[in-house]
């Protein structure tokens, strides 16, 4: 009898346990504070935009949604992809269909892409995607797409160093990090938010390594989260497409 009596006082408590840990983890869900989209880049189709097939800019996710329509392909999320300069060209490294368009910024100076290390997101002919800082980054020819920004936010496991825990250096901010089964993931803050935050978020979710493209100018496509924000005025796009129905 008392054993039934401690079986039943000890499941009570692993229900109540267990409700108390989905209640805090539903009422702290990181869809609370970051819109996020992960990418299988051996099963989608994603690439990065800068320019149509007239050479003109499409600056805003709803001209690349438009042009992608018009070659029968459906956007399914589309993020900024990395800083730019006032004319729309890539501060850094944008290397697209294996061709390099702009070359690797190593300068020093003021401004997050400058805050070493800063780092570039690539994805391979394979479709093997890496994000690395940028003294390691070498093209091989066997680099299909290419961004740089920076600062990275997470180097080896590890928070950048320059991030300051309580900082109050707020702002909306977007990424991209590696997870560990290597699939890609894609989030922007819905509020302002300091960078050790959103570094430690990347971290969380176990990314090795996790780059910092843009800040208060982000903007995220994503209509199956009924996030959908297709304005901008960008350089490189980020874009994950389907056939068009």
């Amino acid at each position: 009898m008392i054993k039934n009596k401690t079986f039943i006082l000890i499941s009570f408590f692993v229900l109540v346990t267990a409700g108390a840990f989905v209640f805090a983890q539903k009422n702290n869900a990181p869809d609370d504070q970051f819109i996020s989209y992960i990418v299988d880049a051996q099963k989608q189709s994603i690439q990065l935009y800068w320019k149509n097939d007239k050479h003109v800019y499409f600056k805003s996710i709803q001209n690349l949604k438009n042009w992608l329509e018009s070659k029968h392909q459906k956007l399914v999320f589309a993020m900024n992809g990395g800083m730019y300069k006032q004319d729309n060209t890539p501060l850094g490294l944008f290397i697209q269909d294996k061709k390099t368009i702009a070359p690797l910024n190593t300068a020093n100076a003021e401004g997050n892409f400058y805050l070493k290390p800063n780092g570039v997101f690539y994805i391979s002919t394979v479709n093997v995607p890496v994000i690395c800082n940028t003294d390691s980054f070498r093209d091989n020819g066997q680099i299909k797409y290419a961004t740089q920004s920076g600062p990275m936010l997470v180097i080896d496991g590890q928070i950048h160093p320059a991030f300051k825990q309580g900082s109050n250096n707020l702002n909306i901010r977007n990424g991209v990090g590696i997870l560990p089964d290597n699939k890609i993931i894609f989030a922007m803050s819905k509020k302002e938010i300091c960078l050790y935050d959103f570094a430690n978020y990347f971290k969380a979710l176990g990314c090795k390594n996790a780059l910092y493209l843009d800040g208060f100018v982000s903007r995220t496509y994503l209509p199956e989260k009924k996030w959908i924000q297709t304005d901008g005025n960008f350089g490189v796009i980020v874009g994950v497409t389907k056939p068009l129905n």
